[in-house]
């Protein structure tokens, strides 16, 4: 994973929600790495947001109903047309854990684009998931795709929204197959040696003498 111009904070305070975003941008999709870390004073708060019968274990139930919270928090757009985020995948750290201020929950996002064109275009994301308490940072990722260069990002103060600028290039021209090269390579071998083999009897016959 590398971030493109990554903006870091220091560690969070004990009262506040840390939800860290980084956003990749590819040809046919965005997709989201989302962490939020709760600090020890509110984690207790985070867990019985998840924990709905308060039996203290997370069923997998209550971390997909907390998972779907998330997600209507979240806002995506591509050049202004809101887009359907969905989870990709998902994981819990243990309670004890997130009572002493260490553990992550993460998410895993994606959203489609379809037919992107050639030519510049934006993405904004926005966080508004647990506002009154919570620090934000959002970071575009360096694109595993050569077609998709980022040209800059913009935030707004807080962090809660962040805008990536870029650039979609033009699928690369396909080049012949290489089976299809070296058929095409022999065969132009093939016909050179046939034409060698032609001039050289040509050449014997002129140059006979005939016997007395």
């Amino acid at each position: 994973m590398t971030i493109v111009g990554g903006v870091s904070t220091s560690a969070h305070r004990r009262d506040e929600y840390l939800q860290a975003a980084r956003i990749a941008v590819e040809p046919d999709a965005v997709h989201i790495e989302l962490d939020l870390t709760p600090g020890i004073e509110m984690a207790a708060a985070v867990i019985a947001d998840i924990d709905s019968n308060r039996d203290g274990s997370l069923s997998i139930e209550e971390r997909r109903a907390y998972s779907n919270q998330v997600l209507s928090a979240l806002q995506v757009e591509v050049d202004g047309k809101p887009l359907q985020v969905e989870l990709a995948d998902s994981g819990f750290p243990e309670t004890e854990a997130m009572r002493r201020g260490e553990g992550t929950i993460r998410l895993q996002l994606a959203t489609t684009v379809p037919g992107q064109s050639t030519g510049t275009h934006q993405v904004l994301f926005r966080n508004h998931h647990h506002r009154d308490s919570s620090v934000y940072l959002a970071n575009a990722l360096v694109p595993t795709s050569d077609r998709v260069a980022v040209t800059g990002q913009r935030r707004v103060g807080d962090q809660s929204e962040l805008t990536i600028d870029y650039v979609m290039r033009a699928p690369a021209e396909t080049s012949l197959p290489i089976w299809l090269l070296s058929g095409i390579a022999a065969g132009a071998i093939g016909m050179l040696g046939l034409r060698r083999g032609n001039s050289t009897g040509r050449g014997g016959d002129s140059c006979a003498v005939p016997g007395s």
